[in-house]
């Protein structure tokens, strides 16, 4: 099969904004206890933190964490995870079902998200608490002035600000779930109160309000509509959450996933500058896509979890061949969507449905997950191009229309590179994409990496590390050969 890619220097979508590679860390399951933190481990440094994993985190070069949930957030004391922590409380944790030991808070997690090389999103309490408490949390951040949260952060041991400057006004507020759930209007109210109690502690911070859940919500758009005009002037953002997994066993429909993120995103677009026009007003509200991923493969294993258990092993889908791929493809529609996505965050980042995992007190593996992710934070820096890709279409379940080659480009200039990113949907042909470049001139091909794998449920584990790895690719002058259900990072030298 032929597919031609054209590339064009001056036809961009967006400068893109490093956090749309973001992820994620809740305090749910072993994210955070087993999972970033276990002190005793060979690896554990002075705070607990596990260095293996620290290392692996600084080679995805993950540039921004959200934290600390999550439906956890809306039931959150943040005060719990502050200071001397023989004293910190253990408490029933509502959302999840387990206890939470405090172990770790906010005076920890700053700390790691430096060793890490990340900038942190926080989210704050808006189920069980309200605006005051999320004030004095930007307080205890940020603040240098003599006063009271901000002295309690110096008691603490931090003379020096935390410095956050990306914050969430609490979690899918949308769902019954949700501790505290609240309608759209009792949200917004709520949510714009606190974003001008957190803004006037601190006029630098970014903003963003929750949008619906998911695009399946009965109240999606309206709930849009109802809290951006209540809160247009005083937010920068609004949410996007999605989850996408293969139940029916259809490979080629689920391969047609990021077809749904597109069209979630291009109708949240429309419903902000509605909204905008609508109030006249002069500010783009931007995307923050801060949940997404496959999500799937743990849901029967979670039921027979203990209640009130500690750090247990919840949501830890294993990832096939054929995962990776989709993740391939929705890293691909969040970067061709970078003129108004700008922030978004792999929920999450280890051990729950994460592309990192970890052995309590042993190693830590890579999920086949792990590689486009990575690929796409560390080549996939820079500017977006149009991605003009001509190539045959195929249908499959709800998809009519669904290309066999799937791409996103990003032009690097300081480097001096442009790097593709593509996926071949097509589960029988390889593929021979064509590439032409406009206003670049191709000093040399630096490296061609493909993820495959003969079966599209081949794993990794524990046990087994290393069954889906990534290996060398055929790539000519003018065109790249795309294997059979495949996932492929190219990078060109170009003047």
């Amino acid at each position: 099969m032929k597919a031609k890619l054209t590339l064009n220097k001056d036809k961009i979508v967006s400068k893109i904004d490093d956090r749309l590679y973001g992820s994620f860390i809740e305090h749910l399951g072993r994210a955070v206890y087993g999972g970033i933190y276990e002190p005793g481990h060979e690896t554990a440094d002075d705070m607990g933190f596990r260095g293996d994993v620290l290392e692996v985190i600084r080679e995805m070069k993950v540039p921004l964490v959200r934290y600390p949930g999550g439906n956890f957030v809306s039931g959150y004391h943040w005060e719990d995870g502050t200071g001397d922590k023989s004293k910190r409380p253990r408490r029933l944790e509502l959302a999840w079902g387990t206890i939470e030991t405090n172990q770790v808070g906010i005076d920890e997690f700053q700390e790691w998200s430096k060793r890490a090389g990340s900038e942190i999103m926080m989210a704050v309490n808006l189920g069980t608490r309200g605006p005051e408490e999320a004030g004095n949390l930007v307080e205890y951040c940020n603040a240098v002035t003599d006063t009271y949260y901000a002295d309690m952060r110096r008691k603490n041991g931090f003379d020096k600000p935390f410095g956050i400057r990306t914050w969430c006004l609490g979690n899918e507020m949308d769902g019954p779930w949700q501790i505290c759930h609240l309608e759209a209007k009792e949200y917004a109210r709520k949510a714009c109160e606190a974003a001008k109690i957190m803004k006037w502690t601190d006029p630098s911070i970014e903003l963003v309000a929750c949008g619906s859940s998911h695009s399946g919500m009965p109240t999606f758009g309206t709930w849009e509509e109802t809290v951006l005009r209540e809160c247009y002037e005083h937010i920068d953002y609004i949410s996007l959450h999605s989850y996408y997994g293969n139940r029916e066993n259809n490979t080629e429909e689920y391969l047609g996933s990021s077809i749904d993120m597109e069209r979630f995103i291009e109708k949240v677009v429309a419903i902000c500058d509605k909204i905008k026009e609508e109030k006249g007003g002069k500010k783009d509200i931007h995307l923050s896509f801060d949940e997404w991923n496959v999500w799937f493969h743990s849901n029967e294993a979670d039921k027979q979890i203990p209640r009130w258990s500690i750090a247990p092993p919840q949501l830890e889908d294993i990832y096939t061949m054929e995962d990776a791929l989709v993740v391939g493809c929705l890293l691909n529609a969040l970067i061709n969507h970078s003129d108004r996505v700008k922030i978004a965050c792999l929920a999450q980042l280890v051990n729950v449905i994460a592309p990192v995992m970890t052995v309590n007190g042993g190693k830590v593996w890579l999920q086949t997950t792990f590689y486009p992710y990575m690929y796409a934070s560390r080549y996939g820096r820079g500017t977006a191009l149009v991605a003009l890709c001509e190539c045959e279409k195929y249908s499959a379940g709800r998809w009519e229309s669904v290309p066999y080659v799937d791409c996103s480009a990003v032009y690097n200039e300081e480097a001096g590179e442009v790097t593709v990113f593509a996926v071949n949907r097509n589960m029988t042909e390889t593929v021979d994409l064509a590439l032409e470049f406009s206003g670049f001139t191709v000093e040399s091909i630096l490296e061609h990496k493909v993820v495959n794998h003969d079966d599209m449920k081949a794993t990794n584990s524990a046990m087994n590390p290393e069954e889906v790895t990534p290996h060398d690719g055929e790539t000519k002058a003018d065109s790249v050969e795309l294997e059979p259900h495949s996932y492929n990072m190219i990078r060109f030298k170009v003047k």
